[in-house]
């Protein structure tokens, strides 16, 4: 028996950085959470413990820190950043990985800020010798419409208790990413585009089922931004039970309902151009 090693890689995770950029009295600010990963000729770390390959995970957490403090600005430009500097600066790696998180900030005053919910910016930048690849996405965006959605003519068997309804609440959380063709991309407007788009597909498709409702939002993307050429969804089904009050001698015309956080179901989907180049990397 030949025991061999697999694929690998290494890096450093979650690096939290807030960076706060002062003009006067006005300032602005930056928070992000950065995760590295390497690939590359790291064999012989893993086989005999030769570490004249590794670049120290701690150097990759000091250089996020550094490359901040020349500015951050859009987050798939430092993830570009990032991940050419590590491929082109080390020849042992082959591959970057950089995955970035951005929590928002809402302005209260010129120096002060209250934190924008749970709804999270995400880029991951991919670099090889002769390639990057950018994803943009969204994470946490909780949504919720309280009428426009259906679910009925599914399967039943002799396990099956839940009514058909033609009148339900529909409430998610997104996690919504897109792939770009190229890098020559305004990333804060194609941001906010996709976003609305997202949202206003939500808002104003009738849906018969999650599913159709996560291909919808992903076609209404592709068919406006010429520059995504995929997208990829998890929507989580966050449950709403009409609550029974026969009970209580009370009626319950879908007024009052019970919001279960577990189980839940988990819709994931993928929508992608007919001729778009597969990216040949995991997201």
């Amino acid at each position: 028996m030949t025991i061999i090693l697999g694929d690998n890689q290494y890096g450093k995770a979650e690096t939290h950085v807030v960076r706060v950029t002062r003009d006067g009295s006005w300032h602005d600010v930056k928070d992000i959470t950065v995760s590295i990963s390497l690939a590359g000729d790291f064999a012989d770390v893993h086989l005999s413990g030769d570490n004249s390959n590794v670049v120290p995970t701690d150097t990759q957490k000091n250089t996020v820190f550094a490359f901040a403090r020349d500015g951050i600005g859009e987050i798939e430009e430092f993830g570009i950043r990032l991940a050419r500097h590590f491929v082109d600066e080390f020849r042992p790696v082959s591959r970057a990985r950089v995955h970035i998180e951005e929590q928002g900030w809402e302005r209260i005053r010129d120096q002060a800020f209250v934190r924008a919910g749970s709804e999270k910016r995400l880029a991951t930048v991919t670099c090889t010798r002769g390639a990057t690849w950018v994803v943009a996405g969204i994470g946490e965006m909780v949504v919720m419409k309280s009428g426009g959605s259906e679910f009925h003519g599914y399967i039943k068997d002799r396990f099956t208790t839940l009514p058909e309804t033609t009148d339900r609440i529909l409430a998610t959380s997104v996690l919504a990413r897109w792939r770009y063709s190229t890098t020559d991309v305004e990333w804060k407007k194609t941001f906010d585009d996709v976003r609305r788009l997202l949202l206003e597909t939500f808002a104003s498709k009738h849906s018969l089922s999650l599913q159709q409702t996560l291909y919808a939002m992903g076609e209404a993307v592709l068919e406006a931004r010429s520059e995504v050429c995929e997208v990829r969804m998890a929507m989580p089904n966050k449950h709403h039970f009409v609550v029974d009050l026969t009970p209580f001698g009370m009626t319950n015309e879908n007024e009052v309902f019970y919001a279960a956080d577990r189980p839940y179901g988990l819709i994931e989907g993928t929508v992608v151009r007919d001729d778009a180049a597969q990216p040949g990397f995991a997201w």
